[in-house]
């Protein structure tokens, strides 16, 4: 039996504290795979790789998120280094650079060298990175073309033009999309779905945010990433089970086979 994989969760955070089990369990009854927890900052990633502990399901990926970089220390550094280097963490992330809420320019110039330190670590560590991008799309571009990533990774939750997408795989990158490609008047998610190579793309949920049609508005949560692999297989007219196919082999080249 296909199934499909959650490639980006916070499912380790409050919004799951009370029903965190159930959330699992419909996730199994719904024939999901996997799930990626997302641990950023250092106390989400120790929540993360606890909660992966308990359950098969999950792998992790842990990093420094842009929005909270401001006041890292050495010790936060030598902590995170330390999680990332866990058997658990398959990727580093979420990474990146975020210049939605805060438009101060030193601030921005932060967030590089942070993404950039720990791009280093990834590239030590021989794990792929899951990008963070928001209102930076082109820096974000010029970066990772040029800075050599030794295992590339994913532009996560993808919400830029299918002409950067494209660019982006051109420089090895999967495109993961979220639950806006099922949302009405979606036009470029949709665009995304239906213009790129899909051997390049991943689906994910972002639980417990941007939750698909037709639980829009509800607490997201992995089981619902089938939406979003059905819906792109009804977008490129072809099985749901091709699709999975297609996605399976994109998981295991990114997060399990050595560049």
């Amino acid at each position: 039996m296909m199934s499909y994989t959650d490639t980006h969760a916070h499912l380790a955070e409050s919004e799951f504290e009370l029903d965190i089990d159930e959330v699992i369990q419909r996730a199994k009854d719904n024939d999901i795979k996997r799930i990626i927890l997302i641990g950023c900052q250092i106390e989400g990633a120790k929540r993360a790789l606890s909660l992966a502990k308990k359950d098969p399901i999950f792998k992790v990926a842990v990093g420094f998120h842009p929005e909270d970089v401001l006041s890292l220390t050495e010790k936060d550094w030598e902590e995170m280094e330390s999680m990332m280097s866990d058997p658990l963490v398959i990727a580093i992330g979420e990474i990146g650079l975020d210049f939605y809420w805060d438009k101060d320019p030193l601030h921005h110039e932060i967030q590089e060298e942070v993404f950039l330190r720990q791009i280093e670590l990834a590239n030590t560590l021989n794990k792929p990175i899951l990008i963070h991008s928001r209102d930076a799309i082109q820096k974000t571009y010029d970066l990772l073309k040029a800075v050599p990533v030794l295992r590339k990774g994913v532009m996560h939750c993808y919400s830029s033009s299918l002409e950067m997408a494209k660019e982006f795989i051109k420089l090895g990158y999967m495109i993961s999309l979220a639950g806006p490609v099922t949302f009405k008047n979606a036009h470029v998610p949709v665009s995304v779905a239906c213009g790129i190579d899909l051997n390049h793309l991943l689906i994910e949920t972002d639980s417990p945010y941007l939750t698909p049609h037709p639980y829009r508005g509800k607490r997201n949560e992995s089981a619902y990433v089938k939406h979003v692999g059905e819906k792109i297989a009804e977008l490129r007219g072809i099985k749901a089970s091709q699709l999975q196919e297609i996605l399976e082999e994109n998981y295991l080249r990114i997060f399990e086979k050595s560049s």
